[in-house]
């Protein structure tokens, strides 16, 4: 199988490097990279130039810089790369994220995955973070005999990490590409399922992300919560549950009233057919009527 890889880019001077060699000290090689720098200020351009050099692996697509906007800014910075190339020549697509390093083995177990099942529509490996510091020395070192990295709890072992999102075609397709909103990461998950397809995460098989997902959004967890909930096309009860259900784990009254507030805002058209909002409410409705 050959793949895609689009990596958007945004002042990531510090981390770009590591992704790029951890993707060109790959085992299975057969694959094409496109860096979308999305109007960086720093020395990202010129990093990614240098290091590209005559490499036919990898180009850089380089854009003026857009409007920030959580969740929509990256999928259409994405979509910029996809645009730049022929998708009939792919069989698998790639979002990675550019503060990511990758194991020499990474794409060629997630290759045995998608060969080895024809339902697979969407495949990755987990997400660690550091504990503490970052040893630059130790950077593509996977043994982590100092046990530096620990599973970024963001959802569980079972959920395809936005920063490491690789699709079939076929399955990408099926689900009309990814959504330009809060929550698209999740989205993309449902839709998958909806139209059949099956989603994997190789337990065994981790990557080392070197700044924790959405860290600057920490302050505005809770509104962003509600705007999430409503891109995802729940209706008040289903987000009054989920709402409760977070701010109980964070032990937050406040957070509850702020995600409610947040959500009952929303006025915006979702990105969602009404086909695909009744669909993922009753997934909502089965998982947590199924779980124990």
């Amino acid at each position: 199988m050959k793949f895609l890889i689009i990596i958007p880019t945004h002042n990531e001077e510090k981390n770009i490097l590591f992704t790029l060699k951890s993707l060109q000290q790959q085992l299975f090689q057969d694959f094409f990279c496109v860096i979308v720098n999305d109007g960086s200020t720093d020395k990202t351009q010129q990093i990614v130039e240098e290091f590209i050099g005559g490499n036919l692996k990898f180009k850089i697509q380089n854009l003026e810089s857009s409007t920030h906007e959580p969740g929509a800014k990256v999928v259409r910075t994405f979509n910029k790369g996809l645009e730049s190339v022929d998708i009939k020549e792919y069989d698998i697509i790639c979002k990675f994220d550019a503060d990511i390093i990758f194991p020499s083995n990474y794409l060629k177990k997630v290759n045995q995955v998608y060969e080895a099942n024809e339902q697979a529509g969407m495949v990755s490996g987990l997400v660690k973070i550091r504990k503490s510091i970052f040893e630059k020395a130790l950077a593509f070192d996977f043994k982590d005999a100092k046990q530096q990295w620990k599973f970024e709890n963001l959802s569980s072992k079972n959920h395809v990490r936005g920063p490491i999102k690789s699709y079939r075609k076929e399955c990408f397709e099926a689900m009309n590409g990814l959504r330009p909103v809060l929550g698209w990461d999740n989205i993309d998950v449902m839709l998958a399922k909806k139209n059949g397809w099956e989603t994997v995460t190789i337990k065994d098989l981790w990557v080392k992300h070197l700044r924790p997902t959405a860290f600057q959004y920490k302050n505005q967890k809770a509104e962003k919560l509600g705007e999430y909930f409503y891109n995802i096309g729940l209706n008040l009860p289903l987000t009054m549950i989920s709402s409760a259900k977070s701010s109980l784990k964070n032990k937050s009254v406040c957070e509850f009233v702020t995600t409610i507030k947040s959500f009952l805002k929303q006025k915006g058209d979702r990105s969602l057919s009404k086909e695909e909002i009744k669909y993922i409410r009753n997934l909502r409705w089965t998982q947590m009527f199924n779980r124990k």
